[in-house]
C-alpha cells in the first residue's frame, strides 16, 4: 500500500469530543443555526482585480495532489459467509400479518404530521406524537428533552434482559416543494408504482417509515410474549436535518446509562431498487459554514446596492467573495489548496480492503454514472480513483451562492453583499474545529480577512467495525432473509453517528430489510406492498426482519 500526497505544516488543535460544539469559535467565527437552500453553481478561478498583495495558494504552495491510494490483494469479502440466523417467531410474525392495516395506519399517521426542523414547522408536535407512541407501546420512561434548538426524547424499555439495544431516531424531515410533488407531501397517500404500492410522502423513507416499521414490531412482540427480548433505549433528536448542532446535549444528559448498551442501531432501508442488500459501516464528518463578503472600509458599499456602473470606483463585494472562494482551490475545484487540508488524511485500514474489492465487484460503472447524469469522474479518473476518492478524501463543496439582483429582465446594480453556503465532507482522522480553523487561516493569509464565516454545523466521521457482533448479527439475519449484504466502510455522506462511535465506544449499524427512494426530493417513498416476483421487501416482511435482528441479538 503507497501513499502520497503533498504534505505541509499546521498547528495543533483540540479534538472535537472533549470540546463538541461548545467550543469558543475562532477569531472570525459566528456560530449560528439557519436554514438554508441548495443550489449548485460552478465558480472559475480568476485573478483580475485581485490586490498585488494578495496571492492565491496555486502560486506559493507549487504542486497540490489529493491523497492516493494503491491497494493490493484482492480479497472480496462475503456476507453469505456468516451463517443465517436459524431462529424462527411465528406467533409473532402472524400478529404482523393479521395487524398490517393498522401497522400501515401508523406510518401514515407519522408522514401526515410534519416536522420540518429548518422551518420549525410542526416539531413540538412530532416530538409529542413519538413520545406519546412510546409509551403506548409499553416504554415505562418517554420523555421530551429540552435543548437549545428542539427537543429531543429519551424512552426506556427495561425487559431485565442481559443485552440493551439503543435505537436512534430523527423525527425532523426535510422541507418541501408542493407543486414537485405527484399528491400532497404530507397526505401520506398510498401510490400505485413500478416497485409496487408505495406509501409516497416526506419522510415515507427518510427516516419515519423505517423507525416507525420498528415501532409496529415492538408492539407485535409485546403483544404475543409480553416482552422485549433485549432493554431497549429510544434515543431521537428533531434537527438531525440542520446537522445535530444540539444533540451532544442529550448525549451528555444520559451518558452513564448509554455506555451501559451493547450497540446503536438506525432502523434504515437498505435494499435497492432490485432487492439487493447493503450495509453501511460507518459515514464521513462534516462543516457546514456560510461565507459572507459585504462592503465596509476595506472597500465596497456598506449598507445597500450601488448603481452598476460606479464599478468604475467601488470595489465589489460579489467579485471579493468569488475570489475568495477560488483561492481555496484548484480551478477546477477538486483539490483543496488550504495549507494542511490534506496533513492528516489516513489510509484504508487493512479491514476495508475486502470490502473496497466487494463494493467494485458489484458496481457498474456505466450504470452508476447514468443514474448521476455525469460522463467522467474528476480529472478522468477510473471507477476504483473514484471510489477512493469517494470514501477517503475530504471534500470542499459549494452548495449555493447568492447576491443582488437575479430575477427577470435587467437591474445594473453593484451589490453590497454576497454570500455562499459550503460545506466539507470529513473522513476519519479530520477534526472539524482544525479545518474550520485551518480554512479561517488561509483566507486571512490570502487577505481575506474580511471575509466572515458562520459555521452551522460540524461534527467527525463515525466507525464500527466488520467485527463487532451486531454486525455479524444483523448479516446473519439477512442471510435468513436470503439477501446478503454488500458491506461498504462508510458512506460519503454524514450523521452524527460520532456521539455514539467515538463518546460512547459503542458499535453502530443503520440497516434494515426494505426500499425507499427520494429522501430529500419530490416524491419521496417507501414500498409497502412490492410488486410480485419482487425481492424488495414489503412493510410486513421488514418488520418481521426487526424481529430478528432483535431477538437474534439476545441469542434466541
Amino acid at each position: 500500500m503507497q501513499m502520497n500526497f503533498w504534505k505541509s505544516s499546521s498547528g495543533s488543535w483540540s479534538r472535537w469530543p472533549e470540546h463538541g460544539p461548545s467550543k469558543k469559535p475562532e477569531r472570525g467565527i459566528i456560530v449560528t443555526h439557519i436554514k438554508w437552500p441548495l443550489l449548485a453553481v460552478c465558480i472559475a478561478l480568476s485573478a483580475c482585480g485581485q490586490d498585488p498583495e494578495i496571492q492565491t495558494a496555486a502560486d506559493t504552495a507549487g504542486p497540490v495532489q489529493r491523497p492516493r491510494f494503491e491497494i493490493s490483494g484482492d480479497e472480496v469479502f462475503d456476507a453469505g459467509s456468516i451463517p443465517a440466523y436459524a431462529g424462527s417467531h411465528d406467533e409473532i410474525y402472524a400478529h404482523i400479518d393479521r395487524n398490517l392495516e393498522q401497522h400501515l395506519a401508523n406510518l401514515q399517521r407519522w408522514v401526515r404530521q410534519p416536522s420540518i426542523s429548518a422551518q420549525n414547522n410542526g416539531i413540538t408536535e412530532m416530538a409529542g406524537m413519538l413520545r406519546d407512541d412510546l409509551l403506548a407501546i409499553g416504554f415505562a420512561e418517554a420523555e421530551l428533552v429540552p435543548t437549545e434548538g428542539h427537543p429531543g426524547i429519551f424512552a426506556y424499555y427495561d425487559a431485565g434482559a442481559e443485552n440493551t439495544l439503543i435505537v436512534y431516531m430523527m423525527y425532523d424531515v426535510q422541507p418541501v416543494n408542493p407543486e414537485d410533488w405527484l399528491v400532497p407531501p404530507f397526505a401520506g397517500e398510498l401510490v400505485e408504482h413500478d416497485l409496487g404500492t408505495v406509501l409516497m410522502a416526506r419522510g415515507a423513507t427518510n427516516q419515519k417509515g423505517p423507525e416507525r416499521a420498528l415501532l409496529n414490531a415492538l408492539e407485535s412482540i409485546i403483544s404475543v410474549t409480553g416482552s422485549l427480548p433485549v432493554n431497549l433505549i429510544v434515543l431521537a433528536e428533531g434537527e438531525e436535518e440542520l446537522g445535530s448542532p444540539h444533540f451532544p446535549q442529550i448525549i451528555e444528559k444520559y451518558k452513564d446509562r448509554l455506555m451501559a448498551a451493547d450497540g446503536v442501531l438506525f432502523p434504515f432501508n437498505s435494499q435497492n431498487r432490485a432487492g439487493d442488500m447493503r450495509m453501511i459501516l460507518g459515514v464521513k464528518g462534516i462543516i457546514y459554514m456560510e461565507l459572507e463578503a459585504r462592503g465596509g472600509a476595506h472597500g465596497g458599499p456598506v449598507n445597500h446596492e450601488v448603481h452598476g456602473s460606479l464599478k468604475a470606483n467601488i470595489d465589489s463585494p460579489v467579485w471579493r467573495l468569488v475570489q475568495a472562494l477560488a483561492s481555496m482551490t484548484t480551478p477546477d475545484g477538486n483539490t483543496i489548496l488550504i495549507d494542511g487540508y490534506y496533513d492528516k488524511v489516513q489510509p484504508p485500514p487493512a479491514e476495508d480492503m475486502p470490502l473496497i474489492n466487494g463494493m467494485l465487484a458489484s458496481t457498474d460503472e456505466k450504470k452508476a454514472m447514468r443514474a448521476l447524469g455525469i460522463e467522467r469522474w474528476i480529472d478522468g479518473e477510473t471507477m476504483r480513483e473514484a471510489q477512493m476518492d469517494y470514501l477517503y478524501n475530504p471534500t470542499l463543496n459549494i452548495n449555493g451562492i447568492w447576491a443582488g439582483y437575479t430575477g427577470e429582465g435587467t437591474k445594473t446594480i453593484l451589490p453590497h453583499m454576497a454570500t455562499a453556503k459550503v460545506d466539507s465532507r470529513l473522513p476519519p482522522g479530520l477534526d472539524p474545529d482544525e479545518m474550520m480553523a485551518l480554512i479561517r487561516t488561509h483566507l486571512d493569509k490570502h487577505g481575506f480577512t474580511d471575509i466572515t464565516i458562520r459555521q452551522m454545523s460540524g461534527y467527525p466521521a463515525s466507525q464500527t467495525s466488520l467485527d463487532s457482533e451486531l454486525v455479524q448479527v444483523a448479516i446473519s439475519v439477512f442471510n435468513k432473509y436470503g439477501a446478503p449484504p454488500s458491506v461498504e466502510p462508510r458512506v460519503g455522506g454524514s450523521a452524527p453517528f460520532y456521539v455514539f462511535t467515538d463518546i460512547l465506544q459503542l458499535p453502530m449499524v443503520f440497516t434494515g430489510i426494505g426500499h425507499g427512494n427520494g429522501a430529500h426530493g419530490p416524491n419521496e417513498i417507501m414500498v409497502i406492498y412490492p410488486k410480485e416476483g419482487s425481492k424488495i421487501a414489503g412493510l410486513a416482511r421488514m418488520e418481521k426482519g426487526y424481529v430478528d435482528i432483535l431477538h437474534a441479538l439476545a441469542g434466541q
